[in-house]
């Protein structure tokens, strides 16, 4: 897919359906797309590693856990959440709700401002420095790893080529995808697909913040 889409927008909820769609990135980490309609749900259940999941459209509340221990959060869009491992975690959408579950094969390493069974926001793990591009690594092993970055106004990253499958998910502001010679616009709240070995750069227009889900195997 050589063009900026939005997750939310080709996969939207269906009246009393709840629906999966593998992404197609080629790795084998688990890459999927979930839409929630209105009033749908998907039932407990727990998975031996740690499970991402990064909002895309909508509002979904995750019920982590049982009885006493039991706890409820809501995840919207441009917000994450690892579900701890060997944890019951159901989910369920009001309005309709759709995100980006990512199930990875072995033990996530995190960054210490992420903490499992916690929102966060993904735009707030990066700050802005003059002149600059900022990484932050957020969880990885040795399948994949999810950084956020944010580019000041004026800077980019210079052509390259991914060493697996990637997926963008602009956070803020605009910026440019150069892909294999073409520009992309891309905005907050679309996405972006490379695949492997793909020629591709990223730059600023004006002040720009985004995650990348690199798969590494």
């Amino acid at each position: 897919m050589n063009r900026a889409f939005s997750i939310a927008e080709e996969h939207p909820p269906r009246e009393g359906m709840t629906i999966s769609t593998v992404s197609g990135l080629r790795a084998e980490t688990k890459v999927s797309y979930f839409s929630l309609g209105r009033g749908t749900d998907v039932s407990a259940e727990s998975y031996p590693t740690e499970m991402l999941c990064i909002g895309a459209g909508g509002t979904g509340r995750f019920a982590l856990g049982a009885g006493a221990d039991g706890k409820e959060v809501e995840l919207g869009e441009g917000e994450a959440l690892v579900v701890p491992k060997d944890t019951l975690c159901g989910i369920a959408a009001r309005e309709g709700f759709v995100y980006t579950e990512v199930i990875a094969k072995g033990e996530l390493q995190m960054n210490e401002a992420v903490k499992t069974g916690e929102v966060f926001k993904l735009a707030e793990l990066a700050p802005y420095e003059k002149d600059s591009v900022v990484n932050v690594d957020v969880v990885s092993n040795e399948g994949f790893k999810f950084v956020v970055m944010a580019f000041d106004e004026g800077t980019g990253l210079s052509p390259h080529r991914a060493p697996g499958d990637a997926l963008i998910f602009a956070l803020e502001g605009k910026g440019v995808i150069g892909y294999e010679g073409q520009d992309h616009p891309i905005e907050a709240g679309e996405n972006f697909r490379f695949a492997t070995g793909g020629l591709h750069s990223v730059t600023a227009n004006g002040k720009f913040k985004m995650a990348l889900l690199l798969t590494l195997k």
